[in-house]
């Protein structure tokens, strides 16, 4: 049941910041602060990967403070969040060996933040009266979401 709770959390940061929950749970496969040799999902360890996914996460968390940037609920940024909540729900799921179980709770918890976190940011921009301090906010929870899985599941 731990497990599945860890795994919905992430879930959770990948609906607020699609690549977040991947850069984090990269560098600690990389740093080896969680297993994942031997598994399918071994490849979030490599050399290279918490490089490439890190920067793609830094370039998200800029984008999402553009005026322009579409809404999280439009089926494409959507669908991307879920993705990233199975992957990266599945890669806690690997931890405890219980892979299905973690995508299915992290595909889960990827759809309750990103609506959720579409709901909640809408109304902190409008208390803030700015979206900007609802943002930073946002990136704020979902990074300290996302290491608190990292430190509960790490060894």
């Amino acid at each position: 049941m731990y497990i599945a709770l860890m795994a919905f959390l992430i879930g959770i940061v990948c609906g607020l910041r699609a690549l977040l929950g991947l850069a984090v749970l990269s560098w600690a496969a990389r740093l080896h602060k969680i297993e994942l040799e031997g598994s399918p999902l071994a490849f979030m360890g490599y050399r290279f990967t918490p490089w490439i996914v890190s920067l793609a996460s830094i370039g998200e968390l800029v984008n999402d403070k553009l005026p322009k940037t579409p809404s999280r609920l439009i089926p494409p940024q959507f669908i991307t969040r879920v993705v990233m909540g199975a992957l990266c729900g599945a890669v806690v799921g690997v931890t405890a060996h219980a892979l299905l179980l973690g995508l299915i709770t992290g595909v889960l918890g990827s759809v309750a933040g990103t609506l959720g976190g579409a709901k909640a940011r809408g109304f902190l921009a409008h208390a803030f009266k700015a979206d900007l301090p609802a943002a930073l906010l946002e990136d704020v929870i979902a990074i300290g979401l996302a290491l608190l899985v990292v430190f509960s599941i790490g060894s």
